[in-house]
């Protein structure tokens, strides 16, 4: 089965009474997981970002703390694991500052980690590679933000 346009796709959700869309959308989060967690932001926590930032700060923090140190491998497993989680959580916000934000969380727990990244060309990559990243985000909002972000962006180059 091949997929249809989004435009197909909105045309005749419109058509759709409420009872049928929550029929939907219940449908749709039994099949994937990452289909309920979309759902379960747009619904209970879309309002309250500072919240939902908060709750995905304190994720990573339980996820750097589970990393197996016994050897860079593992480490950097984990890093890009608790990264690849860190970048569903944002698509979920669609939001530059929760991007900014919580790429800025992840850059300093995985500079204060221990044993150093320096240590690992491929976690400096991942780290440089994601300061990029948080210069993007940073670049599209508004100055006053811009400026604040800023400075905790020259604190994470230092270390580079």
């Amino acid at each position: 089965m091949k997929a249809v346009t989004i435009k197909k796709i909105k045309d005749e959700l419109s058509d759709k009474s409420a009872s049928e869309l929550m029929d939907i959308c219940l449908h749709l989060s039994k099949f994937k997981k990452e289909n309920k967690e979309l759902l379960t932001y747009l619904l209970f926590e879309s309002h309250d970002e500072e919240s939902y930032i908060l709750s995905v700060k304190e994720r990573i923090d339980f996820l750097f703390e589970d990393i197996n140190i016994k050897s860079f491998f593992y480490i950097r497993k984990s890093a890009r694991k608790i990264l690849t989680l860190t970048k569903k959580y944002i698509r979920y916000s669609k939001k530059k500052e929760t991007e900014a934000e919580l790429l800025i969380y992840y850059c300093k727990k995985l500079k204060d980690f221990s044993p150093s990244i320096r240590q690992s060309s491929r976690l400096l990559n991942v780290y440089q590679t994601q300061l990029k990243m948080i210069k993007k985000a940073v670049g599209t909002l508004h100055e006053d933000l811009q400026y604040d972000y800023k400075i905790e962006i020259e604190d994470l180059e230092i270390y580079s």
